[in-house]
């Protein structure tokens, strides 16, 4: 069997070309599009990372329909998790906080 990191690369490989071609044919990217949602988790920064972990994570369906969205909190060195189900009240918050965020290249170097 081929080694773990071979098939990932070769798999990346193959998804990027797929995803060009979207770029280029608008058609295929409609079509490709209708199959994939989303899955996002936001994780907040703290102090000692050792002591506490906490975040958002949302799962969307391909039309960017939130269908899933919970609070993780762990404390990592007692190796204890938990999670909370977000509100309807609360994700429309979150959804607002995100309004203007567009996924972009760092180009500051």
């Amino acid at each position: 069997m081929a080694d773990i990191n071979e098939a990932a690369e070769k798999k990346l490989k193959s998804r990027m070309t797929k995803i060009r071609k979207c770029n280029r044919e608008p058609e295929e990217k409609a079509k490709f599009s209708e199959k994939i949602g989303i899955s996002l988790e936001l994780e907040f920064q703290n102090k000692n990372p050792d002591k506490l972990s906490d975040g958002i994570t949302i799962i969307t369906s391909p039309d960017g329909k939130v269908l899933f969205a919970d609070y993780f909190y762990g404390i990592p060195e007692d190796e204890e998790y938990t999670n909370v189900e977000i509100t309807e009240k609360q994700l429309k918050s979150i959804i607002e906080f995100f309004e203007d965020y567009k996924l972009q290249l760092d180009d500051s170097e």
